[in-house]
């Protein structure tokens, strides 16, 4: 696994806001914890959303009529996707 270093430069509000959770009373105890808590966060959010977007567009195939569907041969496949 490599590791990358990077400098992230806030002030004001973003600043005090950060500050606020690393604090002792805050949920993280540095920076780093803070930002790697927020990377995972929004990989989550990112890996739902594209969950539920194939869930949405298997739902669609499934609901479709048997009637819609025809029959293809292995070749048929092959020929239509090269």
């Amino acid at each position: 696994m490599s590791q990358t270093t990077m400098t992230v430069r806030l002030s004001g509000e973003l600043s005090d806001f950060v500050a606020n959770n690393i604090s002792e009373n805050g949920s993280y105890e540095n920076i780093s914890e803070y930002v790697r808590g927020l990377i995972r966060k929004d990989k989550e959010r990112s890996e739902k959303e594209k969950f539920e977007k194939l869930k949405a567009e298997l739902m669609l195939a499934f609901s479709a009529p048997d009637s819609s569907y025809s029959e293809v041969s292995a070749q048929d496949v092959f020929d239509r996707n090269n």
